[in-house]
């Protein structure tokens, strides 16, 4: 089987795109993980792969493919003998998995595909290195094959350093802290990009951060936590990394959502990293607004977990402005928000000057004016009366601001994910 482009032809050219697999013998019944992958700047729009003969072009076993990331085909009237993409798919990596059949003359196996990066660039006839049989049997290794060919593929463990800060703001929208970190090259960097699909039906998440028990991102309407579409990189009880999708109602703690249409999950826990990536069509949704090319704030957490449960997580990033995904660009940290920074600067200005200052005055300047009068009132008394009178009047305004904030207290609940600081008193 192999692609057919009216009036064009192959790119003669290497192809940036690969074909490989982690072995290099197979045995009967043996899964084999096969990946696709490219540059993760260069995505690839379209794939069509089958497992030949080595010297014929005879398809030979069988393909299993993540729910929703391809499509199986029949070749050779072989059913699930070859796998192609689905419409909307845009992405630098697939991982599927192969089985071989029984048969009476079994030879060494070659995976071959084809690629499309655009309308007009394509190539043919990449294959992987040769794959030669060696007998006996073997356990599944690369997940369940099920009679209609889906699976659960285990996720494949990619090293962290594969994502990196390349081409954000060129295809990919960036978030990061320290700002403008890459992950690439600082382990202490956290780290969050979203790349839409070229027709806009699917995005690519990638997120790593130094490992405590989870990080996560989510999309919301405002700076405060509430209402928000997250994603969460976790590790779960057997100390595997894996993508949890939830969503926070008010301040409670955020509920589990069932992952939806998510495949090319790639996971890593490695060197004190923790890093997931995957490609999803689900919108973002949150109360009053969904879409993946509507404007939301970002929000970067991590924290604690305990067998696969999310706990209070130690430090959040969120934002200075709300974002489209569909538009390529990094994205600032705001730190505190204004109404915060004013929250503290008028405690800060209450309790370290005009308090202070009103108690001197009381102590000291009662000898020194000693006499003055000022509206028939000793003098010393009309400064320490005016002074300490500013000490109350900032300090209710300034619980008036954090109050309007926070629009509770802080010990009413227990938030546990994208909640930046509720009370700030200084």
């Amino acid at each position: 089987m192999k692609f057919h482009y009216s009036g064009l032809s192959a790119q003669t050219a290497p192809s940036p795109f690969t074909v490989t697999t982690e072995q290099r013998r197979y045995r009967l019944g043996e899964d084999v993980k096969v990946e696709l992958q490219g540059p993760a700047s260069t995505p690839f729009t379209g794939f069509l792969l089958e497992a030949i003969e080595v010297g014929s072009e005879t398809p030979v076993g069988s393909f299993a493919i993540p729910a929703g990331a391809a499509k199986l085909l029949t070749c050779s009237q072989r059913p699930n003998s070859a796998v192609s993409h689905t419409s909307g798919f845009n992405s630098s990596y697939i991982q599927v998995a192969w089985r071989s059949e029984p048969s009476r003359d079994i030879k060494a196996v070659q995976f071959r595909a084809s690629f499309v990066q655009n309308s007009t660039t394509f190539w043919v006839n990449v294959t992987s290195p040769v794959l030669t049989f060696t007998n006996g049997r073997a356990a599944r290794s690369a997940g369940s094959l099920t009679g209609n060919g889906s699976t659960q593929l285990a996720p494949l463990v990619k090293s962290a350093r594969s994502i990196s800060s390349a081409n954000c703001g060129v295809t990919k929208v960036c978030f990061s802290h320290p700002a403008s970190c890459d992950p690439a090259v600082s382990s202490s960097c956290y780290f969050m990009s979203a790349m839409m699909s070229s027709n806009g039906t699917a995005v690519q998440y990638e997120m790593t951060g130094p490992y405590e028990g989870y990080i996560a991102f989510g999309f919301s309407d405002d700076q405060r936590m509430g209402n928000d579409d997250i994603y969460v990189c976790v590790t779960d009880s057997s100390g595997q990394a894996v993508v949890q999708h939830m969503y926070s109602t008010g301040r409670t703690t955020p509920q589990a959502r069932p992952l939806g249409n998510v495949y090319n999950v790639t996971t890593s826990l490695q060197n004190n990293v923790i890093s997931c990536s995957f490609t999803t069509t689900d919108i973002i949704s949150i109360q009053g607004t969904s879409g993946f090319s509507q404007s939301y704030y970002f929000m970067f957490v991590h924290g604690r977990s305990s067998n696969g449960q999310i706990q209070k997580h130690s430090a959040d990033f969120v934002s200075t402005t709300k974002m489209d995904i569909s538009t390529p660009v990094v994205v600032s940290n705001s730190g505190f928000p204004d109404i915060i920074k004013a929250h503290g600067s008028l405690m800060l200005i209450a309790w370290m000057t005009t308090g202070s200052l009103g108690m001197m005055v009381a102590r000291y300047l009662k000898k020194m004016a000693k006499g003055t009068r000022m509206c028939d009132k000793d003098l010393w008394f009309v400064v320490h009366v005016g002074v300490m009178c500013m000490t109350v009047a900032a300090t209710i305004i300034a619980f008036i601001l954090v109050f309007s904030h926070a629009r509770d207290w802080s010990g009413v609940s227990t938030p546990t994910l994208l909640e930046p600081e509720l009370l700030q008193i200084y």
